[in-house]
């Protein structure tokens, strides 16, 4: 044998008896969006885009390891978000899925995270179910939910005298939710639901469902849905009157994609809760701009949420100095989120990330200084009163 097929022979076998001899393996996440659909503009690829920023930002690697982003379009279906899931976590060694918008889906997934041990992050779904009865040691739910949501503006509302609600509901899980959060919120403030009426996802025609609500002579006709569904709905209200006499349409769950997707002629006025506004402050701006820069388009909270959360995560691992989940949650749990997207930021024993909310309300056209000048922030709504208290919630995690 010659000296080289000797070297060759040597480092074979190095290779093969010496594990940190050979390339490290990447550390996997997936991004699980829907990219096309009904939310797409919500998390979509604007979502994966901003993932990718908060791997790129943290440098690449952890611990050695270089870090790969995988993505995946689930189409607002449960069975695809668990196979592609399941292939993800049996086949590919991804460490933490994180999604958007879907909350039937975000159940599945959690459910199949718990089994396997994996990390779910849920930025997009709102179900408070994610951190009641169905929690998980290995779930964060990130930026907002049903609460959070129906409490802030159901509430300011009802403040202003409106107390009479019909509600237009998107018939699945985060839609009864949202419904239900509303009218408990409503009703404990002595106000009452007059109708609701149920529409199937991704629905283009909502004339009868605001004949209705319309017949009703409620003052608050609530929109217990999002995305293109809610701009569906905004738009062909406005046509009805809507806003303009002594009904008033609030979404409660809106993002300023969707104002820029109507126009502000149909959503001026609108008031709604948020988790983030690019325009809020230096830091929010800051990150807006550099979104910006890759995708032309501001970012929704739920992207500026997918950011936070990956950042966060990938700075547990670091500290953990290990990818094994019940040791990366204890320091995902231990460490404040204080970042553009939250200020002392805390993950709760449910999984819930509790942070500070904003009542907002989109502009008049003339107030609008430029293509995202789209609303203002009303006021900030305390974290402890926007979300519900770990001491109330039906989770059994509560430590």
């Amino acid at each position: 044998m010659n000296s080289s097929a000797a070297r060759l022979g040597a480092l074979t076998l190095l290779a093969a008896l010496c594990p940190w001899a050979q390339a490290a393996e990447p550390l996997r996440i997936g991004a699980i969006v829907d990219m096309t659909g009904v939310y797409s503009g919500i998390g979509g690829p604007g979502g994966v885009t901003a993932v990718k920023m908060a791997v790129q930002d943290f440098g690449g690697t952890v611990l050695g390891r270089p870090i790969e982003v995988l993505s995946a379009d689930y189409q607002n279906k449960v069975d695809i978000t668990s196979t592609r899931a399941r292939e993800w976590l049996d086949r590919q060694n991804v460490e933490m899925i994180i999604e958007s918008t879907d909350s039937a889906s975000a159940l599945a997934l959690q459910k199949l995270g718990e089994s396997k041990k994996k990390i779910s992050i849920f930025a997009g779904s709102a179900t408070t179910e994610l951190t009641g009865k169905q929690c998980s040691p290995y779930g964060i739910h990130y930026v907002y939910n049903t609460y959070a949501l129906a409490n802030g503006t159901a509430r300011a509302i009802v403040d202003e005298g409106k107390k009479d609600w019909f509600f237009i509901t998107a018939d699945y899980a985060f839609g009864h939710a949202l419904e239900a959060n509303a009218a408990s919120v409503v009703e404990a403030s002595g106000g009452k639901v007059l109708g609701k009426i149920r529409h199937p996802l991704s629905a283009s025609d909502f004339a009868s469902f605001l004949l209705q609500a319309q017949a009703s002579k409620a003052q608050v006709i609530g929109l217990a849905n999002a995305g293109r569904d809610t701009q569906n709905a905004v738009r062909q209200a406005r046509e009805f009157g809507f806003g303009s006499g002594k009904q008033v349409v609030a979404p409660l769950l809106i993002f300023d994609s969707d104002l820029k997707g109507m126009g502000l002629n149909a959503s001026q006025g609108l008031q709604f809760t948020t988790a983030f506004y690019w325009d809020y402050n230096d830091e929010t701006r800051a990150f807006g701009k550099k979104f910006y820069g890759q995708t032309k388009m501001m970012p929704t909270m739920v992207q500026a949420g997918m950011y936070s959360a990956v950042m966060h995560y990938l700075k547990a691992v670091q500290a953990a100095g290990t990818v094994e989940a019940d040791k990366v949650m204890e320091k995902m749990r231990a460490t404040p989120v204080n970042d553009f997207f939250a200020k002392d930021g805390r993950i709760l024993a449910n999984g819930l990330m509790l942070h500070d909310m904003y009542l907002a309300e989109a502009k008049k056209p003339a107030e609008s200084k430029g293509e995202w000048d789209l609303l203002k922030i009303l006021r900030v709504i305390p974290r402890d009163q926007a979300f519900e208290p770990l001491e109330k919630s039906a989770c059994p995690l509560k430590g």
